[in-house]
């Protein structure tokens, strides 16, 4: 497990590289496709399926970029673009593809089917955590206006 931490840490570097993500986020970005991509492997490990393992790592990757961003006063997407990189299914892509090409449709449409979904649930995983976190903080300021004025109330 720690060599598959170490090996997403470096892999969600190079996209960091690649993304020109400035030099002060790099390792927190890092980071967090590693613990994306260790989410995804400890999911798969405890018998969940690829499509929940997948979901399951991208919450992460989401949650992490947005306490990252918070925290250091940058975009969120400067951590989720290279963190949810490691859990984008290309091989499934490639592979769905590769049985197209030899006529294998039975093959094609399995693999091809949950390639989609993969791909469906890192966009309905990112959708969800930012929909939580903005309800959160809409219920967490609309909180703070009503004691502020209660306050206020009783100068």
């Amino acid at each position: 497990m720690f060599l598959q931490f170490f090996y997403a840490l470096a892999a969600t570097a190079g996209f960091c590289l690649i993304f020109n993500v400035p030099r002060r986020h790099m390792f927190s970005a890092s980071f967090v496709g590693a613990l994306g991509w260790i989410t995804f492997q400890y999911a798969l490990s405890i018998g969940y399926g690829n499509v929940a393992a997948c979901f399951l790592g991208s919450c992460t990757v989401a949650l992490l970029s947005d306490i990252c961003s918070r925290v250091l006063k940058d975009a969120t997407t400067l951590f989720i673009i290279p963190g949810i990189l490691p859990l984008v299914p290309g091989a499934g892509m490639y592979n769905t593809m590769l049985a197209f090409l030899d006529s294998n449709f039975d093959n094609m449409t399995k693999v091809g089917s949950e390639t989609i979904l993969m791909a469906g649930s890192i966009a309905v995983a990112l959708l969800m955590v930012a929909s939580l976190i903005k309800a959160v903080v809409t219920i967490k300021d609309s909180i703070l206006d009503i004691l502020r004025k209660r306050k206020g109330l009783r100068k």
